[in-house]
């Protein structure tokens, strides 16, 4: 009876840890994603002007303004407005467009709809956790995607890897 007490303490143990674990990460992936609600005001302490004009106003800077244009090293692109991941150096091609292009992102990371304000349909996309405007996706970019996600430089910060 002793062992069957002890294999059965042990299976409850390992159940136990393992519930525990599964509950600690889901509380982490729910706070990496969990919505950042700003009043203007708020926004407007946390951002410069142009980017309060971009992420919450849905600006546009001028092209060939970036300083991200011309980043070639490896590293992660952040949401400037809430610090999360949106895409890697692995991503970023040169579009010659005059912005920062990605031809994929984090899925999860990135909010998209639709947009009137040129008189013909876009796809607008934000960033998931604040909502802060990034920039526009067209069908021209390269391989594997064919798309292309044409940042405004000032939504993103840029993280050297290492």
């Amino acid at each position: 009876m002793g062992k069957n007490l002890n294999r059965r303490n042990f299976i409850i143990g390992l159940l136990t840890t393992g519930f525990i674990i599964a509950t600690s990460a889901g509380k982490v992936l729910a706070a990496m994603t969990e919505k950042l609600v700003l009043s203007d005001e708020e926004w407007q302490k946390r951002l410069s002007d142009e980017q309060f004009q971009v992420l919450r106003k849905e600006a546009t800077e001028r092209p060939f303004t970036s300083p991200l244009n011309k980043e070639k090293r490896d590293g992660v692109f952040h949401c400037s407005g809430c610090d999360l991941e949106l895409f890697t150096s692995d991503q970023k091609f040169d579009s010659g467009t005059g912005w920062p292009s990605f031809f994929d992102g984090f899925k999860d990371h990135i909010e998209t709809r639709a947009d009137y304000k040129m008189f013909y349909p876009r796809t607008e996309y934000h960033c998931a956790r604040c909502g802060g405007h990034q920039g526009h996706i067209f069908k021209d970019g390269p391989k594997p995607t064919g798309l292309r996600y044409c940042n405004n430089g000032v939504a993103l910060n840029f993280k050297k890897k290492g």
